[in-house]
Formats: C-alpha cells, sequence, structure tokens
C-alpha cells in the first residue's frame, strides 16, 4: 500500500509532504503510518526541525470518511492514528513548522493545531465540518488556535474562516504567497536548526509544560464522545449524505412548547 506522503532531509530539516489525492484525505493506515513516520524523524539525530506540508488542491481534508462507510470496523483505528499523529507532533522533542494552503479540515486543523508555528498562504481556509459528518474531534486543537467563543461558532456552524481572519486571530505567524509557502517555511526552520539543538529541545518541553491543560488529554475525551457520536442514526445519516453527495434528512425537531 502506497504511503500518503513523503519526506525529504536535508541540512537539518525533515519536510514531510502530504500528498494523497484527491484532497489528501488519510485512511486508517496512512494516519498510524503518518505518526509512526513523525515519531522516526523526532529520533533521528540528524533532524532539527519538521516542515508538515502538502501537494495538491489543499493541506488535508482530514479522515477518509469512504472508508469508514465501508469499514466501519476500523473507526478505532481511525481514532488511534489521529491521536498518536498529534500527538508526536505536539509532543516531540523536535519543533514542527506546518505550511498549509487550500482547505485545512477536521484532521488538517490536528496537524496544525499540534504544530509550533504556523505559516499559510492566502487561499487557506481553516473548518471543523465535524458535526456535519456525523463525528466529533478536533476542538482541542481548535482551541489552541482560536479563542473559545470562536471555536464554538466554527464548531457549530461547521463554517470556514479564511487565512485573513486566522492571521487576526493570532494562530498564523505569517501569510505567504502559495508559490513561495515552502520557501518560507524552509527559511524559517533553517533559522531555528542553526540553533543549539540542546536548548531547542529543551525549549519547546518547557513551553508544552506552560500549556494550559494536556491538549492530549482534551482529545481523548472528545475522541470518547465521537464514539459515542458513530453509535447513533444521526451520525449514519450524516456520513451516508457525504458519501452520496446529498443532504441529510434527520428526525423531526424535539417540540417546544410554548407555555
Amino acid at each position: 500500500m502506497a504511503e500518503p506522503f513523503w519526506t525529504k532531509i536535508e541540512a537539518g530539516i525533515a519536510e514531510v509532504v502530504i500528498e494523497s489525492p484527491p484532497v489528501n484525505a488519510l485512511d486508517s493506515f496512512g494516519w498510524l503510518s503518518l505518526a509512526r513516520t513523525v515519531d522516526a524523524l523526532n529520533a533521528d539525530p540528524e533532524v532539527r526541525v519538521l516542515v508538515i506540508r502538502a501537494e495538491g488542491r489543499g493541506f488535508c481534508a482530514g479522515v477518509d470518511i469512504k472508508e469508514l462507510q465501508k469499514h466501519p470496523e476500523r473507526i478505532p483505528q481511525v481514532n488511534a492514528g489521529n491521536w498518536e499523529t498529534f500527538r508526536a507532533i505536539h509532543r516531540g522533542k523536535k519543533p514542527v513548522i506546518a505550511a498549509a494552503h487550500g482547505y485545512i479540515i477536521g484532521g488538517g486543523i490536528g496537524i496544525c493545531g499540534s504544530a509550533d508555528i504556523i505559516l499559510c498562504s492566502p487561499c487557506a481556509t481553516f473548518s471543523v465540518p465535524e458535526v456535519d459528518r456525523g463525528a466529533l474531534g478536533a476542538g482541542a486543537h481548535l482551541q489552541r488556535l482560536f479563542p473559545v467563543q470562536k471555536v464554538r461558532q466554527m464548531y457549530f456552524t461547521g463554517e470556514a474562516i479564511d487565512a485573513a481572519e486566522a492571521y487576526r486571530l493570532g494562530a498564523v505567524e505569517k501569510i505567504v504567497p502559495r508559490e513561495e509557502l515552502r520557501a518560507e517555511a524552509l527559511v524559517l526552520a533553517a533559522t531555528i536548526a542553526a540553533k543549539s539543538h540542546v536548548m531547542i529541545r529543551l525549549a519547546k518541553e518547557a513551553l508544552n509544560g506552560i500549556e494550559d491543560g494536556d491538549l492530549e488529554q482534551k482529545y481523548r475525551w472528545e475522541q470518547g464522545f465521537t464514539a459515542q457520536a458513530y453509535l447513533t442514526a444521526d451520525s449514519q445519516e450524516a456520513r451516508d449524505a457525504f458519501t452520496d453527495k446529498r443532504d441529510a434528512r434527520f428526525g423531526a425537531a424535539p417540540h417546544t412548547s410554548s407555555q
């Protein structure tokens, strides 16, 4: 089975490039493989900094919903792969720069929300359509990027925000033209790679330690509700509608008394 990404190491910088047409959605194999790759790069003494970027129409569209429709028994594998990937990025010893373009959805939010620094192109959009897909998750990582009330507005509506708004809210370090995004990320990575490896490793560990709460524990909490959601008829209908390319048809809304 072909990997949905490829890697390149040069001058202490490891590039991890997601390339899984048509939308860079990863299946259960892809997420678990990505986690193992990031772990291996973190353990590689030749690597000082990681850059995660993508080729194609967008950065990452999250999990492969079609796989879950065909193989619902793989839901635990997908959840495990997501958790391990985000943990490897966030808790790894090396700084991670996400260079994102186009759509950043679901698991793409998880990658960016786990990273240390984000650069994006003007065409980038951030969204969590989880509720409309009958799932949950990525809220913890979204809250690492944006204020609480903005996270809830995005989560409840499924609406995306663009690069300019993400920059205004402080999630993005810099907006870079799409054709210059890789080069800009490598320049930033080279600046970090030139510093003391020992000091940078200690700095990342220290900064992780002073964050509010435990990101991985928060995400694990969310995943419990994802598993619960998958058992409901509404979740099944949401996923059926997505794969069938139609509007979802849920049950009647609860009756509200006027008294």
